[in-house]
């Protein structure tokens, strides 16, 4: 082989061993891959859901629940304010725990609010900065915020439904349990900013519920450990100690709220959302499920929830609609 071959040919290597070393030892090349194709994705979202957001909603950016930069939430009121009877939204955005943002949702937010919902998007600090169980927490002094502060806001801060897409509900619904089980919020160590009875319900779509029941091999395994690298921080994330207390199914007790589950069948994680439905209600909780039959096509992808020109996306906003009234009763 000619030297000049040679040198391209090591240069090659090192570069080969350089990019593998980065993705093995660092999750930071992986999110924010993942944090590129989370807001390709996003952006398309927010075009599609625009005709269907009502004018005349009221907004409040950017109010700071903490110190942290991404400790902001984001308000959305109807044009004539809050509905009697109507409980205050608190929606937990997705993104893999590593993208996504909380102006993502803020066109579902809004649809909410044209139907007499206050709605509140929080941000929280994503990973790999913000380790588990760190969003938890941050959503945890959210609530407090909104406890303290909604009246002024505009919200009803004794009537609160918790909410959240794809590791947003992951989020919520860990949060959810730490509120209403005193053991399980020692075991992460929660100190509730809320009592239990400001939750009127739950709303859970797409969310991965349990990270040690993921398959880890495989394309989408790849993007799972990836994922709970920069989430745990550690390179064999089902190694942690810790990960198995975000395995939230077997930590949930018959004081969780009121829940509304979906997912579509297209979705890896669709099992999951099966898997917490009936561990609720196991426990004797009330739950409402919006799930669809494997023959159904097309099949139904993560997040389908967002697509409200189709009509599983329109039946799931009128199931939650319908789920949000029962709660605020």
């Amino acid at each position: 082989m000619k030297p000049r071959a040679t040198r391209i040919l090591l240069l090659c290597l090192c570069l080969a061993l350089v990019g593998y070393g980065a993705f093995a030892l660092s999750p930071w090349p992986s999110a924010l891959l993942i944090r590129l194709a989370f807001g390709y994705g996003a952006d398309r979202t927010t075009a599609a859901l625009a005709p269907h957001v009502p004018a005349g909603i009221r907004e409040q950016r950017d109010i700071a629940y903490g110190q942290a930069a991404e400790e902001k939430l984001d308000i959305y009121l109807p044009q004539g304010g809050l509905q009697p009877g109507k409980p205050t939204i608190v929606w937990i955005h997705g993104g893999g725990f590593v993208a996504g943002d909380k102006e993502d949702v803020a066109p579902y937010l809004k649809l909410l609010a044209g139907r007499g919902y206050a709605t509140v998007a929080v941000g929280y600090t994503r990973a790999p900065t913000g380790l588990y169980p760190g969003p938890v927490m941050q959503a945890n002094a959210a609530l407090g915020f909104l406890q303290r502060e909604g009246r002024r806001l505009g919200l009803d801060p004794e009537r609160i439904v918790l909410a959240g897409d794809s590791a947003g509900a992951h989020i919520a619904a860990q949060l959810a349990a730490g509120l209403t089980g005193v053991d399980y919020a020692a075991l992460i160590g929660l100190k509730p900013a809320v009592v239990p009875a400001t939750l009127k319900g739950v709303v859970l779509f797409c969310g991965p519920f349990d990270p040690t029941a993921v398959e880890l091999t495989g394309p989408f395994g790849g993007f799972v450990r990836a994922v709970l690298f920069a989430y745990f921080g550690s390179a064999n994330p089902l190694e942690n100690e810790r990960i198995t207390q975000a395995a939230i199914p077997r930590y949930v007790t018959e004081a969780f709220p009121p829940s509304f589950i979906s997912v579509g069948n297209g979705d890896p994680f669709a099992p999951q959302s099966v898997v917490m439905a009936q561990a609720l209600r196991d426990r004797g909780v009330r739950v409402d499920t919006l799930f669809f039959p494997p023959e159904h096509e097309p099949k139904l992808p993560h997040e389908y929830q967002f697509d409200l020109d189709g009509s599983p996306g329109r039946e799931a906003l009128e199931r939650l609609t319908a789920f949000l009234d029962r709660a605020g009763r």
